[in-house]
């Protein structure tokens, strides 16, 4: 249905331009009739414009045509010559038998068809062609306008999916390096809860490493940061609590693929473990006005001033947001207390996508 509707969009607009050529064709025309001494009242412009219309019918009809060859045999870089001869020969062909077809086409409209002056109308058409050549210059150089903004499109596809790659295969040693520190730092004093981190995080990598699309649903990626968290409450028995908040219409939101997990960890390395006493992280959820919030609050510590960090974790998640979203995304910080990280996202479901 949608390919239907753009079809369909895209004849409106092509047939809209030759409308408009039509019309700048016809006071010319007007003119040139009026320079050969014909009287005013024959020169009317609606039956000149409609005459003049019906002659572009069969470049309406071509131009689809040709704006998928021109795409088809594009200019590049690497091929210059094949393509332009190919065009040059195109244009040699289609440019005469365009304009014949408008000559007859306005001479079977006119009921003229079988007494028309099939000489002065082939001479008409022989020099109308010259005439004609910028239409089809104009509309093959659409065709590679277009290719080239495809072929650029799609570089900068590639050139933004490799840079999700990269970014994503940052994140993953610098979680790793983070929770093997915090792991060895309790291995000297509870081997056995060691043993049951490490267990732990084994099945956390399992996650981390494995392939995973650029977007997951939220519930997902609730579900590998709280096995993270619960990683961390092993490591900080009785310190660390963890309170949700998801409203249901933001469980199958769609988030890039590892992103709380920097937050969640800046919010434990630089909040709550900082505290003697240990505090709460607060995950909360919700759709507000075609975007998703989600907030990231934890008690602050009590050196507030490195309460934010300055690892590549959250310079990480910055750039994945731009890279996926662009200016349609932001993420706050707020020292607090509490401190809070507030990532908005423009809303996507994972069931339609949309």
């Amino acid at each position: 249905m949608t390919a239907g509707r753009d079809r369909a969009i895209k004849s409106v607009i092509i047939i809209t331009c030759w409308a408009l050529m039509a019309a700048a064709w016809t006071p010319p025309t007007v003119a040139l009739q009026m320079s050969e001494h014909a009287p005013l009242q024959q020169t009317q412009f609606a039956p000149i414009f409609l005459y003049v219309l019906v002659s572009f019918v069969p470049w309406m009809a071509l131009t689809p045509l040709l704006l998928a060859l021109s795409t088809r045999f594009a200019i590049t870089e690497e091929t210059v010559l094949r393509p332009l001869l190919i065009l040059v020969l195109l244009g040699i062909v289609v440019t005469p038998l365009a304009v014949i077809s408008g000559y007859v086409l306005n001479a079977v409209l006119a009921g003229d068809f079988v007494r028309s002056d099939w000489h002065r109308l082939a001479r008409g058409a022989y020099i109308t062609s010259f005439y004609s050549l910028p239409f089809y210059i104009a509309v093959t150089a659409i065709g590679q306008a277009k290719a080239y903004f495809e072929r650029a499109r799609l570089r900068e596809r590639h050139l933004a999916r490799a840079q999700l790659k990269a970014l994503e295969a940052q994140i993953r040693p610098h979680f790793l390096f983070n929770t093997l520190n915090a792991i060895s730092a309790v291995g000297y004093r509870d081997a056995a809860r060691a043993d049951a981190a490490i267990a732990q995080l084994s099945d956390l990598l399992r996650t981390a490493l494995s392939e995973r699309p650029a977007e997951i649903p939220l519930k997902d990626e609730l579900a590998f940061t709280q096995d993270y968290l619960d990683l961390y409450m092993l490591l900080m028995p009785e310190r660390l609590s963890v309170f949700l908040d998801i409203e249901p219409d933001a469980w199958q939101a769609l988030v890039p693929s590892l992103l709380l997990q920097p937050l969640v960890e800046n919010a434990i390395l630089h909040g709550v473990a900082r505290r003697r006493q240990g505090g709460v992280i607060r995950i909360c959820g919700h759709a507000e006005r075609g975007e998703l919030v989600v907030l990231v609050a934890n008690d602050a510590a009590e050196d507030s001033d490195s309460a934010l960090g300055t690892g590549i974790g959250l310079a990480n998640v910055r750039d994945r947001l731009k890279a996926l979203y662009g200016s349609a995304q932001r993420l706050d910080f707020d020292l607090g207390p509490p401190a809070r990280a507030v990532l908005r996202l423009p809303l996507k479901h994972a069931q339609d996508g949309s």
